[in-house]
């Protein structure tokens, strides 16, 4: 992801309607599925007991449109975490 033109941001919405905004960090292809990493966007109030840490969801086809989905299973999760790792750490080491 080129950082050329600054951060990419998107506003998500979950199951109970609260909508909140996500910077874009990366996006990767593992066993045939995309994922995209996000962190929560600053939103300048201290809230420190809030977890801010990376945000991982799939792209899912529901109706021929791309949406954005929670994994199924935390060993999904813990494996793409893992693939987020590994890319983050490449990339410093270029």
């Amino acid at each position: 992801m080129s950082e050329e033109f600054g951060p990419d941001f998107i506003t998500v919405t979950d199951e109970d309607g609260s909508e909140f905004e996500l910077e874009h960090v990366d996006t990767i292809e593992y066993k045939g599925q995309v994922y995209m990493a996000f962190f929560p966007a600053d939103t300048g109030e201290d809230e420190e007991d809030e977890d801010t840490g990376l945000i991982i969801l799939k792209v899912v086809d529901v109706d021929g449109e791309e949406q954005l989905s929670t994994l199924d299973t935390e060993q999904e999760l813990e494996e793409v975490y893992d693939q987020f790792m590994e890319a983050l750490f490449q990339d410093e080491e270029e």
